[in-house]
């Protein structure tokens, strides 16, 4: 089974809906005069990628949580996960967004990466989440057991997706080492699936709702099935970051945390934003599954996670959980 290690978001694919942005970085934040009126705002820039589940730190920013905070909120996009993890190391970024899986390779590979606010969780029900693996109508393939000997796409190998596909499948009395896993981008998966190139593709919304209603079948809700309680991605930053930058820190914790709540609390404004950032069209971003906004990750999720990758093989160490969460 073909495995490499990549840094990538499980999430929507950037190929479909990333921009890049050309602001300036704040190379870990300065204070700004904002004239007698204002308190002085320090600047911090964090990098996303432009994707539905972002959505709560653009809320955040509409609605002046980061600058409660003192923060000057600097949102810049990358056009892929391989930027992220490299932009905070140089400092171009001060924060940055990315699924639980590609920070512990991070850390993994000898990198000191931490969490400092959640970002997005699974929904929890297995009928209706934030992504799902899909069959074609009239497929044979009735329960993940089913997949053992099969071509399942997923966005990135070595990652969230097939870490979680695995674990399902072993649990249903299938053989994961025997499934082949291909790298197939989320928007171009439907069309893989329909024309017979992947016995079954794991796909994320909003590419998940389309695909369903062109008549793909749920196998299964593999991050719901995996733990009903499990995070998915969060916005990190280095540990040297934290230990010099302790009131930063503190701050953009803070206010992502109040974000994420806001976010929860009005889910109609989130179909709003993203369609700021976004190319997602009204009528989709209206029928899209959204995933759960939380401030406390689930630390009993995160480490049967990290069990799971090192299991796998994904990771060769233990994930210390403690020391990868706040």
């Amino acid at each position: 089974m073909k495995r490499s290690l990549q840094f990538a978001f499980a999430s929507l694919s950037v190929l479909a809906l990333a921009a890049c942005s050309s602001g300036s970085p704040s190379g870990g934040g300065s204070a700004q005069d904002q004239g007698s009126d204002q308190q002085s705002q320090e600047q911090i820039t964090v990098g996303v990628i432009p994707i539905v589940d972002t959505a709560p730190i653009w809320l955040g920013k509409e609605k002046g949580f980061f600058a409660d905070e003192g923060l000057d909120l600097n949102i810049e996009t990358a056009t892929g996960g391989s930027a992220i993890v490299p932009g905070i190391q140089s400092g171009t970024y001060d924060f940055a967004f990315s699924n639980l899986i590609s920070v512990m390779v991070a850390n993994d590979k000898g990198l000191d990466m931490k969490f400092v606010a959640n970002g997005i969780s699974t929904t929890g029900d297995k009928k209706s989440d934030v992504g799902s693996v899909l069959v074609k109508s009239d497929s044979k393939i009735s329960s993940p057991k089913d997949l053992s000997g099969k071509k399942v796409s997923v966005n990135n190998l070595s990652n969230i997706g097939d870490t979680t596909i695995k674990w399902i499948v072993e649990e249903d009395g299938g053989d994961p080492s025997s499934i082949e896993f291909v790298e197939v981008p989320f928007p171009d998966a439907p069309a893989a699936l329909e024309n017979g190139i992947v016995d079954a593709a794991w796909i994320l919304e909003p590419f998940q709702s389309s695909a369903m209603e062109a008549g793909a079948r749920r196998l299964s809700s593999n991050f719901s099935e995996f733990d009903p309680e499990l995070d998915v991605a969060g916005y990190f930053t280095s540990a040297k970051y934290v230990q010099e930058n302790p009131e930063a820190t503190e701050k953009f914790t803070n206010a992502m945390n109040k974000s994420l709540e806001y976010a929860q609390e009005h889910p109609e404004e989130v179909r709003e934003i993203v369609g700021t950032y976004t190319k997602i069209s009204e009528e989709v971003r209206a029928d899209m599954v959204l995933p759960r906004f939380r401030s406390e990750f689930n630390r009993e999720a995160v480490q049967k996670l990290g069990n799971a990758a090192q299991e796998q093989g994904t990771l060769s160490k233990p994930v210390d959980v403690e020391n990868l969460l706040p």
